[in-house]
């Protein structure tokens, strides 16, 4: 199965330490999801990481990834939509998508994968109903780059995600607690 770690510097003591420990394991890439950090702190967390793991995925910071000459970028939709020109020579594009039309046009503009979210109930959705696995097995079916699974993902009800056509799932919290 392949798997995303999502980091957030909130849930571990020592955020490249997990770095580290994330490398070393399973999963195919780490997304540094840090976005309310200043572009500047950014860029310094984003360095360190990069030093540590070629599995980093920088998030939302375009001007970071290009000052950083790293071509590998994760955006939320609004952000890939409004950014399609600048973004289409990197490596690997992944976009956070909610919605088929939003799959649909990640795909046909570049995107090398989507997230598509949320499937489970997630404290970082409270109160917003999940998509559930029928909602993410039609998205699946509609797409042919990868789709990766996420909210609520956990090592119980992964592989219920890959059942139903998604290519992987990505873990924040899970991922934050590996090793611990």
């Amino acid at each position: 199965m392949f798997k995303i770690a999502i980091t957030n510097r909130r849930l571990t003591d020592d955020l490249l330490r997990q770095i580290e420990i994330l490398h070393k394991s399973d999963y195919e890439y780490i997304i540094l999801r840090e976005k309310d950090l200043h572009e500047e702190e950014y860029i310094a967390l984003a360095k360190g990481a990069i030093e540590i793991s070629d599995k980093i995925i920088l998030h939302s910071f375009i001007d970071a990834a290009m000052e950083l000459d790293y071509k590998k970028i994760h955006l939320p939709y609004p952000l890939f939509e409004k950014n399609i020109s600048r973004v289409k020579d990197f490596d690997i594009i992944g976009v956070s998508t909610h919605s088929a039309d939003e799959a649909l046009m990640c795909q046909k503009y570049g995107a090398s994968y989507i997230t598509y979210s949320h499937i489970f109930e997630t404290d970082c959705k409270k109160g917003i109903a999940p998509k559930g696995l029928d909602e993410l097995e039609k998205i699946c079916r509609i797409i042919s780059i990868p789709v990766y699974a996420l909210g609520g993902i956990n090592e119980k009800n992964a592989q219920s995600c890959i059942e139903v056509g998604a290519f992987g799932v990505c873990m924040m919290s899970e991922s934050m607690k590996l090793g611990k």
